[in-house]
């Protein structure tokens, strides 16, 4: 790798010598200093052009000395003309400005002030090279959506797992979010997710980034890890002009009756001279809120103790044929406050013409203080049923079974922090210093930063109360309940202690991120353009985990009874999965958290590393990395990027081995370390051809990879004697790798509007899953491996456009649709019988996803009514297709309206979730819950106020 750090500064310094033309330098702004990306700025005469970057700049190199015209380009805007004077050697100054003046349609529409965000996004889509989607924070702000996770879902061909009703987890083309990756400002996200490299997207406010830029087909320039497509969000950066905004709401949960406050503000200007332009911004959302949940593990066997033993003595158990029952059931009461804070400050300066520095920051904090109540039932151990306690009715349902049931209070301590609550502190900030810079016709540019993501649960308890008796099974698949045979011997006072504990969980990730770029021009075709660009970077990663588990013991006999401690009621008639389904009364948060476990007259307490050593890690994974690309049109409508791109990982990790023997008890711990390693060349190529200025016609072929999850990686042993189960890490994974083939399809209306469609197609291989498989010993055996192969097929369709060409006030109606297909299937998965499963799609490939909304924009007022459906998929692969996991279809339906109460200040309202869509699991076949999870809607209100103020 180093000596590709000597070539790229050779090549640099050899052709920045060579300069005998001059170069054109400046920003595209509206008439509100906002800068304008994706234009198109061109020299005809000379068939020299370049596209303006997400902060408006553009860069024409190695242009002859002499008088030119500029010609800028932009959709639904009439053509602008500059001359310019190129002195060779020199770097010449043009800023260009398009205001409402230049408008070419009465028709475009416009977003407050100036070019509408719309406009920029489509621009910045139709001029870039490879296949991307772009949406620009002000058209997110068309949408009701609070995080950038819930604004991300309205892109073509992206789903979102949700968490306690926001979007966090995103699925792009179908590829689960691991496989894909997001990286800020182009350097990677780091995760606070313990066991995968999931980016929690609901961490982030919507209203802290500029634009979001989605990559369905990469270049060699960017990260290879990004088989799905890689997610990049874009800061604020300063405006060329003087800028405030201000956001205040509130807001109720339907679900809480509770409020929810919000307010933002972001203020920024530019230096008389132009040189140092700032933005300061900050962001808060206070939501409290909850869930009501119903969960299930399903099984098909069942088996009863005779009363007879075997000549050694052990009991006879008999097996019974039972159609497929909730062996486990569980209601689940959730009550959180989620808070959001987000900060950031951007900083760019301009030492000369040639020369740009920048600084660039964002800090996201949440809380999330959760209290659950849990009910669970579980159906004792076939030793402990005897034959009068089951009833099998004459179609083989097993209607009546004998069960353990469970309390489960779940807080934390009473602080100003935790408020008797489980306070779950998760934090991401990323700090980028770069530079851009113009070395004779060398553009060079260069970036370090650093990043980190945490979450922290400290002083986690849970007390858990017990009982058995009898219980009624409703046998509905759809609506699984139990009930009790008789209601004096599930009185919760009765109830006796079985568990007090208190845990703490640490997982950080640390990236360090730098990167230097040379872009010079070269061309191959005559009086064409074309540029070759490379470049090399380092990714410096570390991932720990640092988790503990106390459980304490009442040695005074204060927790004897669940009636004896104080206690609160926490069902609910209007308990959204179903009023059949009522918790009941359990220990209060209160009391919970008041409890002293450091007194030692009132508690004993005692360390279980069987609770946490095998989830703490210790993880180091560096990247080293180094691409070339020529860029080179070989006509006026024809172009092409070809480029590879090398990757070299290198990992060393540190996991533990717990073995538990026959009778259950710890019988040994030790640290366990390996190393591994692997290098990847990465060729693509990307075609784009423009049938006319508005009809694009694009094709890639790329390769990618997928990085195995940390947790699979570690390499950690837990071999269990007692249940004769094996839990093993693998730390020789290999990477998941992918060929990617696309084509697609754009025409762009001069209305700013567009019309496109696409197929891809992925072949993978390596893909990584859970093994289940039985060794010699006859020990059930669970092993991260690789499976053989896996490809998906998919097609694209979107459409946006206002209907301009309608009469009257039929005029004003927009309509935004995307549609995407996925088909797939796997090879090398085998189930625990080691018979390979045939069966099987790639899992979290979902077949169908849906955007689509209806809005209506006036003078003075707009409103939208948006909807969101993705598919069902198969989740998680389990040891047979009984126990496949399932995650069911989502449809949400939002409404949200903007009223423009003066030039500056908006009045606005959002209804969230009207559908009340629940998170569902199910298991094996689609009528059977494993679990729903239920949040109602969510109304929002407040005031927005947008200044400008322009430097002219």
């Amino acid at each position: 790798m180093k000596y590709f750090y000597t070539l790229l500064m050779l090549l640099t310094i050899s052709f920045s010598s060579y300069s005998q033309s001059g170069n054109i330098q400046g920003t595209l702004t509206d008439e509100n200093g906002i800068s304008i990306p994706g234009a198109t700025i061109l020299i005809e005469t000379l068939n020299k052009g370049a596209i303006s970057n997400f902060n408006g700049k553009y860069t024409l190199v190695d242009v002859p000395e002499g008088n030119y015209t500029v010609l800028v380009k932009y959709l639904g805007y009439s053509d602008v003309s500059k001359s310019v004077q190129v002195t060779a050697n020199t770097t010449t100054t043009l800023n260009i400005n398009l205001n409402s003046e230049n408008t070419e349609l009465e028709t475009v529409v416009l977003t407050g002030y100036g070019i509408g965000s719309q406009a920029r996004a489509l621009n910045a889509q139709k001029n870039k090279q490879n296949i991307t989607n772009i949406v620009s924070t002000d058209q997110i702000g068309k949408f009701p959506d609070a995080n950038v996770g819930d604004a991300v879902k309205r892109i073509p061909g992206i789903t979102m797992q949700v968490d306690q009703g926001e979007a966090r987890n995103i699925i792009v083309r179908g590829l689960s979010p691991q496989l894909n990756s997001v990286t800020l400002n182009g350097s990677r996200i780091p995760s606070a997710e313990g066991d995968n490299r999931n980016i929690q997207m609901d961490l982030i406010p919507s209203d802290m980034i500029q634009t979001i830029e989605v990559n369905k087909a990469v270049t060699p320039d960017m990260d290879a890890d990004a088989l799905g497509g890689s997610v990049n969000l874009i800061t604020r950066t300063s405006p060329q002009g003087f800028r405030l905004s201000a956001t205040a709401g509130s807001g109720l949960n339907f679900i809480t009756d509770k409020r929810i406050l919000n307010g933002s503000f972001l203020v920024g200007d530019r230096s008389n001279d132009g040189k140092f332009g700032w933005m300061v911004s900050a962001s808060i959302n206070d939501n409290d809120f909850g869930s009501d949940n119903v969960e299930t593990e399903w099984t098909d066997e069942f088996e009863y103790n005779t009363g007879v033993q075997d000549i050694e003595g052990d009991d006879i158990l008999e097996e019974v044929d039972v159609n497929p029952y909730a062996n486990v059931f569980e209601i689940r009461e959730y009550l959180v406050q989620r808070v959001r804070r987000s900060f950031s400050a951007n900083f760019d300066y301009e030492l000369d013409k040639n020369n740009t520095v920048y600084f660039k920051s964002i800090y996201n904090w949440r809380d999330d203080r959760e209290n659950r109540f849990r009910l669970e039932h579980e159906i004792l151990d076939g030793e402990d049923i005897g034959l009068g306690d089951f009833n099998v009715d004459s179609n083989g349902n097993l209607t009546m079974f004998p069960v353990e049931a469970k309390r489960q209070s779940k807080g934390g301590i009473d602080n100003n922090r935790n408020k008797n609550r489980r306070l779950e502190d998760q934090r991401m900030f990323n700090f980028s210093l770069g530079g851009d810079h113009l070395l004779g016709n060398v553009e060079f540019d260069w970036m370090a930063s650093f990043a980190k993501a945490s979450e922290e649960r400290l002083n986690e308890r849970y007390l858990e109360y017990e009982s058995e008796y009898m219980v009624n099974f409703n046998n509905n698949q759809d609506k699984p309940n139990y009930s009790p045979v008789n209601a004096a011997n599930s009185d919760f006072s009765i109830f006796t202690f079985n568990e007090l504990s208190e845990e703490n969980q640490y997982t950080e990730e640390e990236d360090f991120n730098f990167f230097v770029n040379a872009k010079l021009p070269v061309s191959i075709v005559e009086d064409r353009d074309g540029f070759l660009k490379f470049g090399v970077k380092t990714r410096l990663k570390n991932k720990n985990r640092d988790n503990d588990f106390t459980e304490y013991s009442d040695a005074t006999g204060m927790l004897e009874e669940l009636g004896m401690v104080p206690t609160k009621n926490y069902s609910d008639s209007d308990f959204l999965a179903g009023s059949q389904y009522q918790i009941g009364t359990f220990a209060s948060e209160e009391f919970l958290g008041g409890l002293n476990l450091n007194n030692t007259n009132l508690f004993e307490s005692e360390d279980l590393p069987e609770e946490y050593i095998t989830a703490n890690y210790d993880v180091n994974e560096n990247v080293y990395a180094g691409y070339v690309m020529l860029n080179q049109d070989f006509s006026d409508k024809f172009s092409v990027l070809a480029g590879v791109r090398l990757e070299h990982t290198s990992i060393d990790s540190e996991g533990n081995e717990l073995t538990f023997n026959e009778d259950g008890d710890v019988d040994g711990i030790q640290k366990l370390t390996d190393k591994n390693s692997y290098t990847n060349l990465l060729p693509g190529v990307h075609l784009k051809y423009n049938v006319t200025d508005n009809t694009v016609l694009r094709f890639a072929w790329t390769n990618t990879l997928a990085r195995p999850n940390y947790v699979d990686l570690v390499p950690y042993q837990e071999i269990n004697n007692e249940d004769e189960e094996i839990f093993l890490g693998n730390s020789e994974l290999d990477p998941t790798t992918s060929m990617n083939f696309d084509i697609m399809a754009e025409h762009y209306f001069k209305s700013v509007g567009i019309i496109s469609g696409g197929l891809f197609y992925k072949d993978i291989q390596d893909f990584v899953y859970v093994r289940q498989t039985e060794n010699e010993n006859g020990y059930e055996v669970y092993q991260p491996l690789n499976g053989d192969g896996a490809s998906v097929f998919g097609a694209e369709f979107s459409f946006q456009r206002r209907l301009d060409f309608l009469p009257g006030f039929a005029k004003n109606f927009n309509i935004y649709l995307n549609y995407t297909y996925l088909t797939s299937n796997t090879d090398g998965i085998y189930n625990e019988d080691g018979e390979e499963r045939t069966d099987l799609d790639l899992p979290q490939t979902a077949p169908n996803m849906f955007n689509g909304s209806l809005s209506y924009d006036a003078k003075k007022f707009s409103l939208r009514l948006s909807a969101n459906f993705s598919d069902d998929y198969i989740d998680e692969i389990g040891g047979n297709a009984f126990e496949d996991r399932y995650y069911d279809e989502q449809f949400f339906l939002d409404f949200n309206a903007n009223v423009a109460l003066s030039k500056n200040l908006t009045l606005y309202a959002n209804l969230n979730n009207i559908t009340n869509q629940p998170l569902r699991y199910y298991q094996g076949v689609k009528g059977r819950t494993m679990q729903m999870e239920y949040y109602e809607k969510r109304l929002t209100f407040g005031l927005k106020y947008d200044l400008f103020k322009s430097k002219k």
